[in-house]
């Protein structure tokens, strides 16, 4: 079952569990849409930790951007070390040197991930999307970079979340839920890494 929970000290969560981290103000209303994306894809606990401020350090005068890489290494200073994954959520615009913008950023088989909502609240015209649209790209975003952090790579089925997403018109197109292949590789992934965590748990105990 899904547990949010407000922890303002960066406390130490449970082996196996998500954390998921608002940078800046984020709508309760998305970090929920979060936690029950994660909860019905990826059978996990998920906790809603206390907002950190605005990434100013990552700001990029040039492009007017957020630079997805260095908030992601920003995240490794902080005590997070006992949450099986991390996801950084924020409605800034960010970018990698790569690619004008990106909806989000993970490296596959890592720790932590970040999603940004800026883009995903435009309509197809530029103009302001409806907020059920924008959850809905928002859990896409989000099971899609999570995905990566349990190795999955993009998947050539075009329905599967798992899909490489370059525009909000591939974002709405694509079906929310994994194929059958990167379902039983995620459940296999999972298995091993909360497997792992908690045999790791045990020896510190």
């Amino acid at each position: 079952m899904i547990n949010p929970v407000w922890n303002p000290y960066f406390m130490i969560g449970k082996k196996g569990c998500v954390g998921v981290i608002p940078l800046g103000e984020i709508p309760p209303v998305a970090l929920k849409t979060i936690a029950d994306s994660i909860e019905r894809i990826f059978g996990l606990e998920t906790e809603i930790l206390s907002p950190l401020e605005k990434p100013s350090y990552a700001f990029d005068q040039r492009r007017t951007q957020y630079d997805a890489a260095i908030i992601l290494n920003r995240f490794k200073s902080l005590p997070l070390s006992n949450y099986l994954k991390v996801i950084g959520i924020l409605n800034f615009d960010i970018f990698i040197p790569v690619f004008t913008h990106v909806f989000g950023q993970a490296q596959e088989g890592g720790k932590y991930a970040l999603v940004s909502m800026f883009r995903l609240r435009r309509d197809s015209s530029g103009g302001q999307a409806s907020q059920a649209q924008i959850l809905d790209r928002l859990a896409k975003v989000v099971i899609h970079e999570t995905g990566h952090l349990f190795n999955l790579p993009h998947c050539m089925n075009q329905q599967c979340l798992m899909h490489f997403s370059d525009s909000l018109k591939t974002i709405d197109a694509i079906c929310s839920s994994l194929c059958r292949y990167c379902s039983q590789y995620l459940k296999d992934a999972i298995r091993r890494e909360v497997g792992h965590a908690i045999c790791v748990s045990r020896a510190y105990i």
